[in-house]
């Protein structure tokens, strides 16, 4: 599989991530939406196979908790 791929999908999750943030911060959403549990549930899982890709065990373990609350 080509390496773009993974770095596709972290990017994505990690803007996913940000715009889960970003919604709450700004009132669009409120932190016990489902919509931001979806974001961050969808997010962290594109963080964590980027993350595995490389081999960033710490970051794996944080985002993996991440994706479980």
């Amino acid at each position: 599989m080509p390496i773009i791929i993974f770095e596709i999908v972290g990017w994505t999750g990690t803007i996913a991530i940000l715009a889960a943030y970003w919604l709450v911060s700004i009132g669009k959403i409120s932190a016990g939406s489902k919509s931001y549990q979806y974001l961050n549930l969808f997010g962290a899982g594109f963080v964590i196979v980027n993350v595995a890709f490389h081999s960033a065990m710490p970051s794996v373990a944080l985002n993996t908790v991440w994706f479980f609350t």
